[in-house]
């Protein structure tokens, strides 16, 4: 009886400690004041090491995809919003991709930089196909290109964009 018990304690211990893990597809919005809805997913590591980090996640406003990304460290308020340079991404195909540069914006009162890159509609398909391997990122000045290599949730853009679509066609329904 008593093996019993604690079968059905493991059992429902690891329900309740999974529960979080099948939120990836948790879509959250915002409103700018300028009246632009963006919607998005939380941000995931990708790399962390004590020196630097990234992470970052899909963005949408309905009409575009783009990628978002969190460097850290960042340059000062006034040096990153000089930060303009397209991305250089290699996919799990062996391939380098270039992500045009759509804004970098300072967040949470200048203590993030979310830096957001355009994914053009014929490269959805290939980061739905394709788990990323590195990412480089121009941060000018005295560092010049920084790469990171993903060490941390490789698909997690493939999965993030996966899913988008659905929600789209699960409102359609309704």
């Amino acid at each position: 009886m008593i093996e019993y018990l604690k079968k059905i304690g493991l059992i429902l211990g690891f329900l309740v400690f999974s529960i979080p893990v099948f939120s990836q597809c948790e879509i959250k919005y915002r409103v700018y004041r300028d009246g632009m809805m963006q919607y998005y997913m939380e941000p995931v590591n990708f790399y962390w090491t004590q020196q630097k980090s990234l992470k970052g996640g899909i963005v949408t406003d309905k009409e575009n995809y783009f990628l978002a990304l969190l460097p850290l460290p960042f340059p000062p308020k006034p040096a990153g919003q000089k930060l303009n340079k397209d991305l250089k991404m290699t996919l799990s195909d062996g391939k380098s991709y270039s992500l045009e540069h759509f804004d970098t914006r300072y967040i949470d009162k200048d203590t993030v930089m979310q830096m957001l890159f355009l994914i053009k509609k014929d490269d959805v398909n290939f980061l739905l196909n394709h788990q990323v391997v590195s990412v480089s990122l121009d941060m000018m000045g005295t560092e010049g290109m920084r790469t990171y290599t993903f060490k941390l949730h490789k698909s997690a853009l493939k999965e993030q964009l996966d899913c988008f679509p659905k929600r789209k066609d699960e409102n359609q329904k309704k």
